[in-house]
Order: C-alpha cells, then sequence, then structure tokens
C-alpha cells in the first residue's frame, strides 16, 4: 500500500505541515509508503474550462493526478480559512476532478487539520469532506484535529501532551486498518 501525503498549505511553518509530518512518521513506522509532497510543488491557476479546453491541464494539475493515481490513498492536513477549506486546495480539487479517469475516485482518505483556534480546524475538514467524497474517496470517519497548535507543538514541531499524541497515533492506525481492508478488497485479495 502506498499513501500521498501533503498539507494543503503555502506557508513554509505551516502548523499543517508539522502535523502532517507526524502523521507520516507514525504511517512509516507501520511500514506503509509514504509519498510526502509539498502542495507548492501543484501551483496552477483558477480553474477556468476556457483554460482547459484551449491549453489543457496546467502541469501543477497534472502533477498532483499523477502523485494521487500512483497511490492508493490520501492524507491530507489542512488548515481552515473562514470556516472552510483553503481555496487553493479547492481549486485542486475542481482541476482534479474533471480528468478522465478521475484520479480521486476509489482512493481512501484520512482527513487532519492543525489551527491556533480552540476547534483545531475542524470546520474545515467538514467542509473538505464533501467534495472528496462527492468525487468517490472513502474517507475514515474520525479526523484528527489539533487545537491551539502553536502551543500544542514543541519548538521541535513534536506534540506536547501524550494522550493528544497517542490519539493522533491511534486514529492514524484506525485508518490505516480500513486503508489495508479497502486496498486488499480492490485487489482481490482475502482480508
Amino acid at each position: 500500500m502506498k499513501l500521498l501525503a501533503f498539507a494543503a498549505s503555502l506557508r513554509r511553518e505551516s502548523l499543517n505541515r508539522k502535523l502532517i509530518r507526524l502523521a507520516v512518521e507514525l504511517v512509516r513506522d507501520a511500514n506503509v509508503e509514504v509519498d510526502l509532497a509539498d502542495f507548492r510543488d501543484f501551483d496552477m491557476p483558477l480553474y477556468d474550462a476556457d483554460v482547459q479546453n484551449s491549453a489543457g491541464f496546467p502541469p501543477g494539475a497534472q502533477g498532483l493526478a499523477g502523485r494521487i493515481q500512483a497511490a492508493d490513498g490520501l492524507m491530507i492536513s489542512s488548515p481552515e480559512y473562514n470556516y472552510s477549506i483553503p481555496g487553493t486546495l479547492k481549486n485542486a480539487i475542481d482541476w482534479i476532478s474533471r480528468m478522465k479517469p478521475m484520479p480521486l475516485r476509489g482512493k481512501h482518505g484520512f482527513l487532519l487539520a492543525a489551527s491556533s483556534s480552540l476547534v483545531g480546524g475542524i470546520r474545515g475538514l467538514w467542509a473538505l469532506r464533501v467534495p472528496l467524497e462527492g468525487l468517490g474517496v472513502f474517507l475514515h470517519p474520525d479526523m484528527f484535529a489539533l487545537a491551539q497548535a502553536q502551543q500544542a507543538l514543541d519548538p521541535e514541531g513534536r506534540i506536547k501532551d501524550p494522550a493528544m499524541q497517542e490519539r493522533l497515533r491511534k486514529m492514524v492506525n484506525g485508518y490505516l486498518d480500513m486503508a489495508r481492508k479497502l486496498t486488499s478488497a480492490e485487489s482481490g485479495q482475502r482480508v
């Protein structure tokens, strides 16, 4: 099984970049291959059907689609912008959704968020579920939200609270259990 993981943030010192690295460590500790991507590598213009029809898909959208196609599932750590998802992420989803075959269909995924707010970005994750599930992604029912992340993380980017770190570990392992079953079912193997 192979996963594509990225933080849907462009900021270099993003709290979500720190969180996705922690989740990736846990996945790698479980002997699962992870392609940790930088969302900056998927630069693309605002979706415009006229651009798509005249010039095709931009390189950033093609790159993201290729990395999604090469993976069985996704882990996305997304900031919450104004109670929703970042426009850059929604734009990327809009470009990808027009491709044939559509690369997201049949993938599985796990959503995370780190935020300086008291709710940890969970409202943005609920908003992110809508387009991903609508496009055929099987999302793990649990979502990890790290509230007041600037205080919850130490200077090295590790979660200070052992109970919160354990919660992240359990959720990642729960996702991996689900992902293994879905991946095995997809390949026709017995679970």
